[in-house]
């Protein structure tokens, strides 16, 4: 009798035991990764989307299938070959269903080859070249690509400040740059327009005289500055010593509160395409989004790739519920199938892993970005 009363009690322990063990398991944490640019030559952008990501935390419940959620951020160094290895570490050693980052497009294209190959799924909060999601399952993003905000650029260009003369300066070194240039050329040639000067420099360089100069003496109407913004800073001051006094438009690579440093005075009157403005939020997400930016950042600025990463969180929270899942690949057919999804910048849908949405355009005045107009797509 004794021994069956043991063996019942060890019977028991056991059960509890593996009982223990399964609510243990189901409890552990959903990891989602962060590939971003935490240092190096683009590190505003990155440190802009961690804030954002940390900040979304704080306005949604991070827990879903009863289990909680856990962001593991990597900094890729604002470097293409990093960006691959923090891929790999996110998903060989952290395990996350997801990532998010990195930023920009050539580092996010790197990144996005092994998520395919790897079948975990990967957004871009900023990442607008098109050929980031071409031909690519897994690779999604948040953002508008660059043939749509070039040809923002073109038309208001051409439209808005009746340009018919257009020069356009572009770091012949980045894809992203070479891509824009390209686009608003042949958008706005489309339109009837002539690009009376098509002008590379490279990333790095301190002196852009040559290059302003023999655009001067095209005199143009407008002035396309598709470039990051260490050198678009450094252009706007040079191209003010020059004399330049035409409209200039630069592209979302400007969006960081370090180009009114680097430019001063001169970005003045400088317009540029961005994903967003706080005067452009409009979901429920997105005006707490901007109180609480507001409350915690006293006297900055809410900026667009904070805004963008924390729309990247919403989109993994969301496809992971409907999903009912934390498959990678459930997850991934999840997003694909996103459709008018409130998020931080408006409302989003997804058609072949891109964002349909629309930009807006912002101008620079005394010493801040005021909104000018939303463009749908």
């Amino acid at each position: 009798m004794r021994r069956s009363i043991a063996s019942f009690t060890m019977l028991i322990v056991l059960l509890s035991f593996m009982m223990f063990g399964t609510t243990t398991y189901s409890a552990e944490p959903i990891k989602i990764g962060f590939n971003l640019e935490m240092t190096g030559a683009v590190a505003g952008y990155g440190q802009m989307g961690w804030e954002g990501a940390q900040l979304i935390k704080e306005l949604v419940p991070l827990e879903v299938l009863g289990r909680p959620v856990q962001f593991v951020l990597v900094d890729n160094k604002s470097d293409r070959v990093e960006s691959s290895n923090a891929t790999s570490r996110l998903i060989e050693r952290e395990k996350v269903v997801a990532i998010i980052g990195p930023m920009i497009s050539g580092s996010m294209m790197a990144a996005g080859d092994i998520c395919e190959k790897k079948q975990v799924p990967i957004l871009g909060p900023a990442s607008t070249n098109p050929l980031t999601t071409q031909g690519k399952k897994y690779v999604f993003r948040a953002c508008y690509t660059d043939s749509f905000q070039a040809k923002i650029a073109a038309k208001y260009a051409y439209e808005d400040l009746g340009a018919r003369k257009a020069a356009v300066l572009f770091d012949i070194s980045n894809d992203y740059c070479v891509a824009l240039g390209q686009y608003f050329k042949d958008s706005f040639e489309s339109l009837g327009g002539k690009i009376v000067a098509f002008t590379p420099c490279n990333a790095g360089d301190q002196d852009f005289s040559a290059q302003l100069t023999a655009i001067k003496t095209q005199n143009p109407d407008v002035i396309y500055l598709p470039n990051y913004y260490e050198e678009v800073g450094l252009i706007l001051r040079q191209a003010k010593d020059l004399g330049l006094k035409q409209p200039m438009i630069s592209a979302d690579g400007v969006d960081v509160p370090e180009i009114f440093e680097i430019a001063g005075p001169a970005i003045e009157g400088l317009m540029h395409t961005a994903h967003w403005h706080e005067k452009a939020g409009i979901t429920d997400i997105g005006k707490k989004y901007i109180t609480a930016y507001n409350a915690k950042h006293s006297g900055k600025e809410v900026n667009s790739f904070g805004a963008l990463t924390a729309d990247c969180v919403l989109m993994v929270l969301d496809a992971i519920k409907r999903a009912g899942s934390a498959d990678p690949k459930k997850i991934r057919d999840a997003l694909e199938a996103t459709e008018n999804l409130e998020v931080v910048t408006g409302y989003l849908s997804i058609e072949k892993g891109d964002a349909v949405k629309g930009a807006v355009i912002r101008e620079a005045r005394g010493g801040k970005w005021a909104f000018k107009s939303v463009v749908s797509p």
